[in-house]
């Protein structure tokens, strides 16, 4: 696997080997042994999750905490693009994200180590996205940042969705400010 770095310390592009001839192709989605050397230490994951969208949905921006969540990120079907933000007190990358393209077509992954804000734009007609999770869902603990706050300044490419407008649950739609998610993640 070919792994690189971020401009987020410790969130990773993992890039499998494929092998390819006359009947298709066969990839490690992933190997255990291999993901903890790749990323320095081991992880344990305790869920897999599965989400169906379509084109111009926005998942996200969603952590939890205390329980945060680490998250190892892959695309089945079609093409999202996937966000981290940082919100780690005290973390030199606070507040800055990163932007990658995943696909089925490039079988990219994304590690997203646990205190991070997550979230997705679909990019084509649908996209099926299964991610692993180091911590189970905690509802008690789940927060949402706003997908377009200012602060962060993600740069969604949302030219490429019908409206230049995402798709949101009622949830998502009234995402908290980076101040706000930072207080309240801070205070628990």
């Amino acid at each position: 696997m070919i792994v690189s770095a971020t401009a987020i310390a410790d969130v990773w592009v993992i890039e499998p080997r494929v092998f390819t001839d006359a009947r298709g192709d066969f990839f490690e989605s992933y190997n255990h042994r291999a993901f903890d050397a790749a990323i320095g230490h081991g992880v344990t994951f305790v869920q897999d999750n599965h989400s169906h969208s379509v084109r111009g949905v926005l998942r996200g921006l969603h952590l939890q905490h205390p329980r945060c969540q680490g998250k190892l990120v892959r695309v089945v079907t079609g093409l999202v693009y996937d966000v981290a933000v940082d919100i780690r007190p005290g973390s030199p990358t606070f507040r800055r994200w990163v932007g990658v393209e995943l696909s089925a077509a490039n079988r990219r992954q994304v590690w997203i180590p646990p205190g991070l804000a997550h979230g997705f734009l679909v990019l084509s007609d649908s996209a099926d996205v299964l991610y692993k999770t180091t911590d189970y869902y905690a509802p008690g603990g789940e927060y949402t940042l706003a997908w377009d706050d200012p602060a962060v300044g993600i740069e969604w490419p949302l030219a490429e969705i019908p409206g230049r407008r995402p798709i949101l649950s009622s949830k998502d739609a009234v995402g908290q400010s980076l101040a706000d998610v930072a207080r309240l993640t801070s205070a628990t």
